[in-house]
């Protein structure tokens, strides 16, 4: 009696993560201007609007200027935009039945969502440039060293958001999702003490400000300006909040895969 074998589905290498699947991404998420407005014009207009006063200016915070710390601010409320906006865009996908055809192919879910995330930071580290850039000639002084530190923590901080974006997108429907998420992101900012200091409102304000996960990405990408803060308790704050996201996202891909 003879026998056959049955050939096996191979698995890719790294569970599917390529660069060509992240360059097909980038590419489809960059004819949508809407998204390339939103994440890398608004924070710029907003520091321009709110940062360049002629006080600001010549006011000193660290090595640099009030201008610089606001610029500082922008990038990170700039890079938490396009973060999240670059995991949200997974909701598109669910709701045009992609994210169950990937469980018809060898692609696991983490690297689905580790694709998702470098997505999301590669638009991030375009915003932050792109708010620096704009800084550099608006007035905004810091020392060279905090230009560099400072822009590229706010993009590696941001992390969080890329995981809170494609977390929030397996959760919210998606013909308004970032219609949702960009109010959020302003409460949340607020709250974390990135657009108003966290002692202007009292100790209460200043603790529950320690909780949000907006307080990390501030409070480091700062730290080389004004080294003055919790470093260690904005990492911890940080860590904790992306793992959180990041386990919550591939714990929704899971569910959404598996209802073929």
């Amino acid at each position: 009696m003879t026998t056959f074998a049955v050939p096996q589905r191979s698995l890719p290498k790294l569970g599917g993560f390529t660069p060509g699947m992240i360059r097909l991404e980038l590419r489809r998420m960059l004819r949508n201007r809407r998204t390339v407005v939103f994440t890398f014009i608004m924070p710029a207009v907003f520091f321009l609007l709110f940062g360049t006063s002629s006080s600001y200016k010549t006011e000193q915070i660290g090595g640099g200027n009030l201008t610089g710390y606001i610029l500082i601010s922008m990038a990170v409320y700039g890079a938490m935009l396009a973060t999240t906006s670059g995991g949200a865009m997974v909701s598109v996908e669910r709701a045009a039945g992609w994210s169950r055809q990937l469980r018809l192919t060898p692609l696991r879910p983490a690297a689905y969502v580790a694709v998702k995330l470098v997505l999301a930071m590669i638009i991030g580290a375009v915003s932050v440039a792109v708010a620096f850039v704009v800084g550099a000639f608006s007035g905004a002084q810091l020392p060279a060293y905090a230009w560099v530190l400072c822009g590229l923590l706010a993009w590696v901080c941001a992390l969080v958001f890329a995981a809170f974006g494609l977390f929030m997108g397996y959760l919210l429907p998606s013909e308004n999702v970032m219609q949702i998420l960009g109010p959020v992101l302003a409460v949340l900012s607020f709250a974390g003490g990135l657009f108003v200091p966290l002692d202007q409102f009292g100790p209460t304000f200043a603790t529950i400000a320690k909780f949000t996960p907006v307080y990390g990405v501030g409070e480091i990408a700062r730290y080389p300006l004004t080294h003055d803060g919790n470093l260690w308790l904005a990492v911890l704050n940080v860590v904790v909040w992306t793992a959180l996201f990041a386990a919550g996202a591939m714990w929704r891909f899971r569910r959404d895969t598996a209802r073929v």
